[in-house]
């Protein structure tokens, strides 16, 4: 080969592939058209990825590089590559009709994350780094919340077979109250009833342990969502669960949502077209990020429950003929399509610091202002402090100060 065919075949563009795994990756070279050129395991080290670097720039200019799993264990290479100024593309695993026609191996997956890329069927960017510490702390606050659940799980079955005295002082406790009262409990020295009210008070005392675990964690994630896009914290119904859950689906990195009708789809809240010859019609979407949709979910019943707007749109709907689901699956795809806006633009957020100064330099009370709307006073409470957004109602009540 003379030395202008080897700089011909250098400066050929290529698309690199990565399937990566906790200990390797493999990483597989095409050229711009599909076909396969090389493919080789490195480490999931820093020299790993320096040399996996070293091995794609060596078969061409390099176009992109699709990688399986940016977030989990490919995230160490998505990082590297990125410093490298190479193009990373999140690549989805092969669907399976496609990986039992041609197997599985991880050749096979580099490969096919490279034409995944060349076919223009992956072209999503990675999630930015400011999710990862979201997401871990997501993690510790669900974690928690099912550890409790399940503590609380086992003083009911504990007080089920207790003496009947123990199982009918505490059974008629609920909540938080039960929890006071069996942590507080005194052993005594009956050796048939030590080990039951010893369980009972240590269960008692991890719930109350957990409880507060989530508090702190969830007031953390508050903060960080707030602090990273504090118009989506602010919209109606959002609180840090689910607008958490709803950064963790999109990804801190606009770019990766292209349309609202694309972030729909992956909230599962697009419907699905389902026609045929004989009929025009669309149907549920079950695919999705399941526990997005749950949070749009959540969302559209905190505004059915208490948003003026929602509930008028509710009544109409209902007057039309339209069902509860098939109402809740319209407020999904409309706040999906909010949540979108909320995510890709700067929404400015109308300033209500100066109500609740306003109201006290006037002696005006809660109460009064809350009577006056027509309103519990927590309402004008949770307004007065931003946990709460009603943008409409602010300008009313900021007028009605303004004017007492």
């Amino acid at each position: 080969m003379t030395g202008t065919d080897t700089a011909d075949a250098v400066e050929e563009i290529v698309v690199g592939g990565v399937d990566s795994h906790a200990d390797t990756i493999h990483v597989g070279v095409v050229t711009d058209h599909g076909g396969h050129l090389a493919d080789a395991e490195f480490p999931t080290t820093a020299a790993g990825y320096k040399a996996a670097i070293a091995f794609l720039t060596a078969h061409g200019t390099i176009a992109a590089v699709g990688v399986e799993g940016t977030s989990s264990y490919g995230s160490g290479f998505t990082h590297a590559a990125q410093h490298a100024g190479l193009t990373v593309v999140e690549v989805n695993r092969p669907d399976k009709a496609e990986r039992r026609r041609i197997g599985k191996s991880d050749p096979i997956d580099a490969y096919a994350a490279a034409r995944a890329v060349v076919s223009g069927r992956a072209t999503s960017a990675p999630k930015g780094d400011a999710i990862n510490g979201i997401r871990s702390l997501h993690n510790a606050a669900r974690s928690a919340i099912k550890a409790r659940t399940a503590t609380l799980n086992q003083i009911g079955h504990i007080l089920i077979s207790a003496p009947d005295d123990i199982r009918v002082k505490y059974e008629v406790l609920q909540g938080d109250k039960r929890i006071e009262a069996l942590t507080r409990l005194r052993l005594g020295d009956d050796p048939a009833r030590v080990p039951i009210l010893t369980a009972l008070r240590t269960l008692a005392r991890r719930v109350k342990n957990l409880t507060e675990e989530h508090d702190t964690l969830t007031a953390a994630l508050d903060a960080l969502v707030t602090h990273l896009n504090p118009d989506l914290r602010a919209a109606y119904g959002v609180g840090p669960d689910t607008a958490t859950q709803l950064l963790i689906t999109a990804g801190d990195n606009p770019n990766r949502l292209r349309t609202e009708a694309s972030f729909a789809a992956l909230c599962g809240a697009a419907p699905v077209p389902a026609s045929s010859g004989k009929s025009n019609r669309h149907r549920l979407s079950r695919g999705g990020d399941r526990a997005a949709n749950a949070a749009l979910y959540r969302i559209a019943l905190v505004r059915m429950a208490r948003d003026r707007h929602t509930r008028d749109y509710v009544e109409r709907q209902t007057k039309a003929g339209r069902t509860k689901k098939e109402i809740i699956r319209l407020l999904k795809r409309a706040i999906a399509r909010e949540i979108f806006r909320y995510l890709t633009t700067t929404v400015t957020v109308p300033e209500i610091a100066d109500l609740r100064p306003a109201r006290q330099a006037k002696n005006i009370t809660l109460t009064a202002a809350a009577n006056h709307f027509g309103v519990w006073p927590a309402v004008i409470s949770n307004i007065e402090r931003g946990h709460r957004r009603d943008d409409a109602f602010a300008a009313s009540y900021r007028d009605w100060l303004t004017a007492a």
